[in-house]
């Protein structure tokens, strides 16, 4: 067995006290480190939600897409349905569309707002209504059109490269960031953020070579 020696506080001679395997056992175990903690909360965040497909998901009642500017809905009605036949109603933050006289298809508060004057809808194929959402900010992906509907994992999304060239210059600069963020992020590697910030700790430990950084943790 092993034993220590502890002070006790106000006590007059130190006092021996037993170490039981319980208590040796748990000073062995390690720590996790955050970073590892944290990273494996967002792959059992990540885990189970779908795999994006032209950028969106499906539901039981619509598929959808979308690009960084604007989000496409389509919605399966039988066919020969015609547009005088449809009801789509289209606010900043609410989404409800369906036939006249049936209750909606779709009625549901929206994951993120949109711009309602810029939004389009129309019949396609006398068999599908398709809505197309314009983002009020266009440079974010949804996870989800509507809030409690299956959502992607937005870590898989594609941008397909031959429509950079059609951005303006600081827009194609923020999704080509946001692209090699996605890869670094898949490898296991620091983001663009984290690696500017790595250059600017070695810049200011090179500059206070006075100081012990040996011991610090960084987040």
């Amino acid at each position: 067995r092993l034993f220590v020696v502890r002070k006790r506080v106000m006590a007059s001679r130190p006092r021996v006290e037993e170490v039981t395997d319980e208590e040796e056992e748990e000073d062995r175990i390690p720590t996790v480190p955050a970073t590892k903690k944290t990273e494996e909360a967002e792959d059992e965040e990540e885990a189970g939600k779908q795999i994006p497909v032209n950028n969106g998901g499906h539901t039981d009642h619509y598929v959808w897409t979308q690009t960084l500017s604007d989000v496409v809905v389509e919605i399966a009605v039988p066919q020969g349905t015609r547009g005088r036949d449809v009801t789509v109603d289209i606010e900043s933050k609410r989404l409800r569309a369906g036939l006249k006289g049936r209750p909606p298809i779709v009625d549901a508060e929206l994951t993120r707002a949109v711009l309602p004057d810029d939004c389009l809808w129309s019949v396609e194929d006398q068999n599908k209504i398709i809505i197309t959402l314009l983002k009020a900010k266009s440079m974010e992906w949804w996870k989800a059109v509507c809030v409690g509907d299956p959502e992607i994992n937005t870590k898989k999304i594609e941008p397909e490269n031959s429509k950079l060239g059609d951005l303006d210059p600081e827009t194609r600069s923020t999704v080509e960031k946001m692209m090699f963020d996605q890869r670094q992020r898949e490898m296991g590697l620091p983001t663009s953020d984290e690696l500017q910030k790595q250059e600017m700790l070695k810049k200011f430990m090179k500059s206070h070579p006075e100081m012990d950084f040996s011991q610090a943790k960084f987040t």
